[in-house]
């Protein structure tokens, strides 16, 4: 029994083995004869050094410095937002992100929500270089970066301060 307790101790690396090996000399190869024709490469003998092409990979960008720039000229498309709830303010961060206009109309929502929704477009608006703009009471404009907006023939009555949300 101990022997066997003993061998699985072995197998598991708990316990050593006893045995010793001390014939491992009797296994060392004797250096094979070579034939004359064969000669080993180094690369110290110019002469039987040989070159290889090196094929190049291109480059990848990381993506954190991917930067995704809206064409200025191929402005196609405005998107058009009614949320009933906060929770669809992800919907219009992710069209306005991707460098579309975005339409709020907040007609359908409470007006504690409707200030939080403002509140978040005024942040996105602030954080990616656009802008936001009030066009009646409950709806806006989220304009990007490079998005120009020509207000000049409807002059909407000025309000002090960014949002009159009170």
């Amino acid at each position: 029994m101990a022997g066997a307790l003993r061998k699985t101790m072995e197998y598991l690396g708990l316990a050593e083995s006893d045995e010793r090996y001390d014939d491992y000399e009797a296994y060392r190869e004797e250096p094979a004869q070579r034939d004359a024709s064969v000669h080993p490469l180094h690369e110290d003998d110019p002469a039987t050094a040989k070159s290889a092409e090196v094929a190049t990979l291109p480059r990848r960008t990381p993506v954190s410095q991917v930067v995704k720039e809206p064409k200025m000229s191929e402005l196609n498309r405005i998107t058009t937002v009614h949320p009933r709830t906060y929770n669809e303010a992800k919907n219009i961060g992710e069209a306005f992100r991707g460098g579309v206009p975005v339409i709020i109309n907040l007609t359908d929502m409470d007006d504690a929500d409707a200030k939080r929704l403002v509140d978040f477009a005024a942040g996105l608006a602030f954080g990616l270089y656009g802008s936001i703009e009030r066009v009646t009471s409950k709806v806006f404009l989220l304009s990007p970066e490079h998005v120009d907006v020509d207000s000049s023939g409807a002059e909407a009555p000025r309000v002090p301060g960014p949002f009159n949300q009170s």
